[in-house]
């Protein structure tokens, strides 16, 4: 089902998306996931529509979310003769994505630490 074009973002979208942001995803990325989240299908005119993105700026996070394997896409053929139109939604439960999110950080932060921790045993080797 795509939507109707009534899910303008919303405070507590504003809010997520820029937790995402924090957690290291492109504002606009971090946009689109959050629409993505709340709706079942959509297209990326709904996309475009309802984040206040344009159409290439959606185009650009729609695949580096396709690369991280979160969002797929499908193609919905029209009622008139024309190009079909694709649709895109998530491949996971907006929790799977999360926790995904969660194990990434979870791998940066212990790397950052060995790194840290490698200086410390160069310090005192001087």
């Amino acid at each position: 089902m795509v939507v109707d074009g009534n899910l303008q973002f919303s405070e507590i979208d504003e809010e997520m998306t820029g937790i995402m942001r924090i957690m290291g995803l492109k504002s606009n990325e971090a946009r689109v996931l959050v629409f993505l989240m709340r709706s079942a299908e959509v297209t990326s005119r709904d996309i475009e529509r309802n984040t206040d993105l344009r159409q290439p700026e959606v185009s650009i996070a729609i695949t580096s979310l396709m690369k991280k394997g979160w969002v797929q896409i499908s193609s919905l053929l029209t009622e008139n003769k024309g190009r079909p139109v694709k649709v895109y939604s998530l491949v996971y439960p907006p929790d799977e994505i999360i926790d995904q999110i969660e194990r990434s950080i979870e791998g940066d932060y212990s790397h950052q630490i060995e790194l840290l921790e490698r200086v410390r045993t160069l310090i005192h080797s001087l």
